[in-house]
């Protein structure tokens, strides 16, 4: 099954795919990789996960949160490559996690994330390299931003 067929067939719906707020752009390809920005995470309706985990959000929040930051990543994907089957496989992840002082779950917050690629593309291919870190405070007071190096096909 194709990313676009296994992103049809989980019945997932991808926000729009967000604009630059400063001065960037959401993806560059450089040779066969596909490098994107830190994005947030973006509700279908716009609007964006906020707080602090730990205080605001609990652990399942916070991976909510990672998980739509990784629909609002592929909606990217879609927009600047025509396509998710452009992608052969995740190469990294870094997730930033916006966190009370006392939070050290941040793997579990961006596993949100890293469990939705390994359903698009598998677990040889959806799964990569991963850094995942406690920030505080992240833009507009985000709750996850996360950014990923993609191989393409």
């Amino acid at each position: 099954m194709t990313p676009e067929e296994k992103l049809k067939s989980l019945g997932l719906v991808l926000p729009p795919a967000p604009k630059p707020i400063a001065v960037y752009r959401p993806l560059v390809v450089f040779g066969n990789a596909a490098y994107v920005s830190g994005h947030g995470p973006l509700r279908t309706d716009g609007t964006l996960i906020t707080g602090v985990v730990g205080r605001d959000l609990d652990l399942d929040a916070g991976k909510a949160a990672a998980r739509q930051v990784g629909l609002a990543i592929l909606a990217t994907l879609r927009t600047q490559l025509g396509s998710l089957d452009r992608v052969k496989r995740l190469i990294k992840v870094l997730g930033m996690v916006n966190t009370a002082p006392d939070f050290y779950d941040h793997p579990k917050v961006i596993n949100g994330c890293s469990e939705l690629f390994a359903e698009v593309w598998g677990a040889e291919n959806g799964i990569g390299a991963r850094s995942a870190v406690g920030m505080g405070p992240l833009p507009g007071n985000i709750a996850v931003e996360i950014e990923a190096i993609f191989e393409l096909a």
